[in-house]
């Protein structure tokens, strides 16, 4: 958008009419989604990341009811995006818990916004419009959005964003009630999957502007005037739900209005600067301190007033860049710091916070790039190369989105002191049964932010696991008196006890844990453990069956509740739980020995015998096997 007004003639790649034709529009789309799948294809096979699985659809609301719930009960779902997480339900209908569905998913949304982009271009007769898609379709900055399960928010709205303002842009042609009607639907729809689309209204005025040079009351304003009402109250919403629902108050939100302006001054110039020059891209980046009696700190202000005042002389001339440079900017205003979000706690920016916000800037980049280049030999090799370019930063950066681990260590190569990152991958390593490779990076997080209770809960976690339950104490002590109310952290002491040979004591921390977060599964499953091994079976039973119903995968706590009621002397209630063991872990040797001995005190030994056999041959070195073989065999002929 970087001319006056809309052209005398059209742009030369323009079709005539609104949209490319239906068999083009197709073509383009496939081959879009074979790029996009192309460049992506490094992450495909990939694992859940981070909080992928706050998204996806858990358990308790994976029935029609559950599905009621994400519309009715916020609170149910991580963020009250109920058309999201609709989604997230119907997929997981259709593939359950493989990521490899929902990556695709992804894929496709953002090929089929690229497509809508150009198609809305064309519409504005807006030049460059085809390169403007394919960049934005292959720009290494969407990866964190396309790559990342959690952020199909992203993905997604953006295509109702888009499909809003293309169905708008016909009411302006025809002003049907009808036309409305559906434009405002596509609008409602974005705001359900994420409130950042609310912006669009404000964007719909300044391609009012751009288009003819002034607004009408009557003609554009008044109209949008429910859509702003709407994206207002989206926003507030959001906003009071990340106060009250997620967390995002505290010391770290407590910034004055002057260091916030000049934040999102700087922010606005950081992602300009990484959609021309996707360098030393990161999950998350540095988190840096404005403070308003530091010059330097005033630099990206005054730059950003004294850009804002050029471009408003430059109106005189043509008003696109002072037009996409507003889009720009309000379309980033819900993330620039002025609303408090989560995530700012890590750092006040993130690729995934300007994915909508970039296609006004790309399109801008390439109307310029199209209008610069006179030679159309030229353009075509030069929009081949930069595509080219953009595909292979995307493909290398989509890679480090294959798992957590391999995410982690890629950011901590290019923001070592990301204390946030240090946890999480201590964290995933100590979930995988690594706490000795876990261990530094726990310690490293806990001395880059001392305070975080989840990072003062994952070093004592790691040193329990190491052994070192005893110097895991003073550190649980420390954090629940800075933070009384965390139950994953009088988990970790309930298991530090259980380490110490404290049970009694640990039963306590597993019962706090469970009062003050009650869906906490591991609590539940620990407390079970815990009173099993005490012999009070009639008590661990409920603390299985709760684990199971929170977890439905928990194969563990499948095997010890059909252990706890398989003692109790309660053998065909104990036998669909074993199976559920197996059915999980089918090639667990230790499981189908827990079986057989069950099935061995309860004298059926020729199914005992089956499962002793099958856990030989799955581990022959697990130990009492020969014993339990015999065992077996002996109870046999005795019989």
């Amino acid at each position: 958008m970087t001319q006056l007004a809309r052209p005398a003639s059209p742009d030369p790649e323009t079709t005539r009419g609104e949209f490319i034709s239906t068999p083009r529009a197709a073509l383009l789309w496939a081959l879009v989604s074979l790029a996009v799948l192309a460049a992506y294809w490094p992450s495909l096979g990939g694992d859940f990341l981070w909080d992928d699985a706050g998204h996806v659809t858990n358990p308790t609301l994976q029935s029609w009811t559950g599905l009621a719930r994400i519309w009715t009960e916020p609170g149910a779902t991580q963020q009250y995006y109920p058309l999201l997480h609709t989604t997230f339900w119907l997929e997981h209908q259709l593939w359950g818990d493989a990521p490899i569905g929902y990556r695709l998913v992804n894929v496709l949304w953002h090929a089929l916004s690229a497509c809508l982009l150009v198609v809305l271009l064309r519409r504005l007769a807006v030049p460059g419009a085809l390169l403007a898609g394919w960049i934005f379709a292959l720009h290494p900055v969407a990866t964190e959005s396309v790559a990342w399960i959690a952020e199909q928010k992203n993905t997604l709205s953006t295509v109702f964003y888009l499909l809003a303002a293309l169905a708008w842009l016909r009411f302006e042609d025809d002003r049907r009630p009808v036309r409305y009607a559906i434009a405002t639907t596509w609008f409602v729809a974005a705001l359900l999957t994420k409130t950042m689309t609310a912006t669009l209204p404000a964007a719909l005025l300044v391609l009012a502007w751009w288009r003819r040079g002034k607004l009408s009351w009557r003609h554009d304003t008044r109209p949008l005037v429910p859509w702003l009402v709407l994206g207002f109250g989206g926003g507030l919403f959001t906003a009071w739900f990340e106060h009250t629902g997620i967390g995002a108050q505290g010391a770290e939100f407590k910034v004055g209005l002057a260091e916030r302006t000049l934040g999102a001054a700087r922010n606005c110039w950081f992602y300009a600067g990484k959609l021309l020059w996707p360098a030393d891209l990161a999950f998350f980046y540095p988190r840096w301190t404005i403070a308003a009696d530091v010059v330097v700190d005033w630099l990206p202000l005054i730059a950003s007033v004294l850009l804002l005042g050029a471009l408003a002389w430059w109106t005189r001339r043509g008003r696109g860049p002072l037009a996409a440079t507003l889009v720009y900017g309000g379309t980033l205003f819900p993330a620039l710091g002025f609303v408090n979000v989560y995530p700012f706690i890590f750092s006040p920016v993130a690729d995934h916070f300007q994915y909508l916000a970039s296609i006004g800037f790309i399109a801008a980049v390439a109307s310029a790039l199209t209008r610069l280049v006179r030679s159309a030999l030229a353009a075509r090799l030069g929009a081949v190369l930069l595509i080219g370019l953009l595909a292979a930063l995307t493909w290398r950066q989509s890679g480090n989105y294959l798992d957590s681990v391999t995410l982690y260590r890629a950011t901590l190569a290019t923001n070592p002191d990301s204390w946030i990152a240090h946890h999480n991958l201590a964290a995933e390593l100590a979930a995988r049964n690594d706490p000795v490779a876990a261990l530094p990076h726990a310690q490293r997080a806990n001395e880059l932010n001392p305070e975080f209770p989840d990072a003062i809960n994952t070093l004592a976690d790691t040193l329990a696991r190491l052994g070192r339950a005893a110097e895991a104490l003073p550190l649980l002590e420390r954090a629940q008196r800075s933070h009384p109310r965390q139950a994953p952290i009088e988990n970790t002491w309930g298991l530090a006890l259980v380490a110490l040979g404290r049970r009694e004591a640990a039963v306590a921390h597993f019962k706090r844990a469970i009062e003050l977060q009650p869906n906490l599964a591991a609590a539940h499953y620990n407390l079970g453990l815990c009173l099993a091994e005490q012999g009070d079976f009639s008590a661990a039973i409920p603390r299985f069956a709760r684990t199971a119903e929170l977890q439905p995968d928990h194969a563990d706590a499948a095997l010890h509740w059909g252990l706890a009621l398989a003692v109790s002397g309660k053998m065909p209630e104990a036998r669909p739980h074993f199976e559920r063991a197996l059915q999980l872990q089918p090639a667990s040797a230790s499981a189908h020995q827990t079986y057989g001995r069950a099935l061995l005190a309860a004298r059926q030994t020729s199914e005992a015998a089956e499962h002793f056999r099958t856990a030989l041959e799955l581990d022959p070195n697990l130990p009492g096997l020969a014993q339990d073989l015999s065992a077996a065999g002996a109870l046999g002929r005795g019989r």
